[in-house]
């Protein structure tokens, strides 16, 4: 644990990108990258549509893995943090190195919120509802099966 608190933002971001990018490769998947600054770290080809894809760093706190949503740029005044904006990404992809693990989320999960936690265990007060369990968003399983991501062409 003690070389993960010595890795800069910048070093987890590129460490989280390459993760995806072979898990992606892995699965048939053909990746590609902006060749300029944009929203997007990559982009994923599912045959029949495009999508852009934002690369996060991913955590685990207990039962829950937590994926950040918002992206933060240093200002005259200190950090900025924003969300994304619809039209910016179409989903979020997160590599966490606990657990060796990427999770693709749906846009519905990627813009205009601050974070998402998915579930490795059921919660102790035994809530049933509104639970995202991290199974469901494993990247593979979700590119392979119906799933949350199969809906992001309708999107």
């Amino acid at each position: 644990m003690g070389v993960l608190l010595e890795l800069t933002t910048n070093q987890k971001g590129a460490i989280a990108e390459a993760a995806i990018t072979k898990v992606a490769v892995e699965i048939g998947v053909v990746v590609s990258r902006p060749v300029q600054d944009a929203a997007y770290d990559l982009i994923l080809d599912l045959q029949d549509r495009l999508v852009r894809v934002q690369c996060k760093w991913a955590v685990v706190s207990g039962d829950v893995v937590t994926i950040r949503c918002r992206r933060c740029r240093r200002g005259p005044e200190g950090f900025i943090h924003r969300g994304y904006d619809h039209g910016e990404i179409d989903a979020i992809a997160a590599y966490c190195l606990e657990l060796d693990a990427c999770y693709l989320l749906p846009l519905e999960l990627s813009v205009e919120r601050a974070a998402v936690s998915l579930r490795l265990a059921p919660p102790h007060n035994n809530q049933k509802r509104k639970i995202h369990w991290a199974e469901e968003y494993e990247f593979a399983a979700t590119l392979r099966a119906p799933g949350p991501i199969a809906q992001l062409g309708e999107r």
